[in-house]
């Protein structure tokens, strides 16, 4: 521990205001959708009858938790980042086997009064481990066999919250390939990712047989205008014939196998909800589990994805330029927009200030991320370079995925929005996340390994 007079030496509070402004956002954000006229208002806080009094409890214990970690010297979280990772992983496996079930997910744990999700935790745990893997001496992240422990660090979480049934959850996990990019993953992997997003996209689309003339197309195109490399370089035909041919397994057997047999009905309906195509199910007992999701869409013929985007871009489309004004939304105020308190919060913030409010609440985030980067690239020690990273990517896909999600761009997975929506899980996760980053920044002439 730290004598208390060092703990503001070294302290980036351009950091800490921007985890203030965000938090408060939050609250107040929950608290717009909650407030009913003439409530007293500190009744639920005290009670804890309301999400934003619970929220506001779980500020409170992040607060004195974020000062316990700038009080906490940065050797602590060096030694103990492979105890820690141990740990969350058998947090995890835990939940799997003895956590309560929420919604279909069996992803939490029941610890006194507090709910706690072992996955959202485990972030920060594998984010530390991460760091202090790739800053051993002995690690040479250029070679191959580096790259495949430092991949089965970060997706170990992954499997067991998939195992969960927390998809959505364990998509944030891949973020810390941007990560191991900046420390030396070769390129390509990354353009392999992203280009088998883009053929499950278009395999959505279009059937199989058109893809396959269309890839095969191209493959024709690109072999006819790099020909004459091909007399230097045949290793380049071999390479264009291949990924013709995996493009079309991937298209033809590998896609569609995954979603009628290892996908659930309603994470069929969201991927084809996204690409704007009705999903029928051919199985009754299928049919009759995803009719079971559109009980909560008051009658309408969208299935529930649908209008939960729907509702949520008629919430954000109505506040206009300026919006309604705080305390003034209809569509959020009303319970229009379903899970307006956690994953649809930004429909509150659109709704009650409009374009330029969001655009004013973006920019913090914005800012956050541009300052997470600015400390990473100062560091000299691996392991805060490394971790700093590891913070921004998280946060980053957050961020991406849940605005899309709100504006229909991306398909609803659960995602919450950092710092803001409402969650005592979530709150502590980030909260942990950014301290952390912080104490490691004060200490940045350290070398830690």
């Amino acid at each position: 521990m730290r004598n208390s007079n060092t703990i503001s030496k070294g302290i980036d509070w351009s950091m800490v205001l921007l985890y203030a402004a965000l938090v408060t956002i939050g609250v107040l954000m929950i608290f717009a959708n909650e407030y009913k006229e003439g409530e007293n208002i500190f009744d639920p806080v005290l009670n804890q009858s309301r999400d934003y009094g619970k929220q506001a409890l779980w500020v409170g214990i992040c607060s004195v938790l974020a000062i316990f970690i700038l009080l906490t010297d940065s050797k602590f979280f060096t030694a103990t980042a492979n105890l820690l990772y141990g740990f969350g992983i058998m947090l995890c496996l835990a939940a799997l086997f003895v956590g309560s079930e929420v919604k279909g997910s069996k992803s939490w744990l029941v610890l006194g009064g507090f709910r706690l999700q072992p996955s959202e935790l485990s972030k920060v745990f594998t984010c530390l481990a991460l760091a202090k893997y790739i800053s051993r001496q002995e690690t040479n992240f250029s070679k191959i066999h580096s790259q495949i422990i430092g991949a089965a660090i970060s997706l170990l979480p992954a499997v067991i919250t998939i195992a969960q049934n927390e998809t959505g959850l364990a998509l944030v996990y891949f973020s810390f390939f941007l990560v191991m990019y900046r420390e030396g993953l070769p390129p390509f992997i990354l353009i392999a990712g992203a280009s088998i997003a883009v053929i499950l996209i278009l395999s959505l689309i279009f059937s199989p047989q058109t893809l396959f003339i269309a890839y095969a197309a191209i493959a024709i195109l690109v072999i006819f205008f790099t020909r004459k490399m091909f007399k230097r370089n045949r290793f380049l035909l071999w390479i264009i014939v291949a990924g013709w041919a995996v493009a079309s397994i991937i298209s033809s057997l590998a896609i569609p196998y995954l979603i009628n047999n290892v996908m659930k009905p309603y994470q069929r309906d969201r991927i084809y909800s996204l690409v704007g195509k009705p999903y029928v199910p051919q199985d009754p007992v299928e049919r009759a589990e995803l009719e079971k999701l559109k009980s909560k869409s008051r009658g309408k013929s969208q299935n529930q994805s649908e209008y939960n985007v729907i509702q949520s871009k008629i919430a954000i489309g109505s506040g206009g330029l300026l919006g309604k004004g705080y305390l003034k939304g209809t569509q959020t105020r009303y319970d229009f927009v379903p899970e307006q308190r956690t994953d649809f919060i930004f429909c509150t913030i659109g709704e009650g200030f409009g374009f330029v409010g969001s655009i004013v609440f973006l920019s913090l985030y914005a800012v956050l991320l541009f300052r997470t980067i600015v400390i990473a690239e100062r560091q000299r020690s691996t392991f805060s370079r490394v971790y700093a990273y590891g913070v921004a990517s998280i946060f980053l896909f957050h961020i991406t995925i849940n605005i899309c999600m709100t504006i229909g761009l991306a398909p609803v997975i659960g995602i919450p929005l950092p710092l803001v929506s409402y969650g005592g899980s979530s709150l502590l996760t980030f909260t942990i996340l950014l301290f952390i980053l912080i104490r490691l920044d004060a200490d940045r002439q350290m070398i830690l390994r």
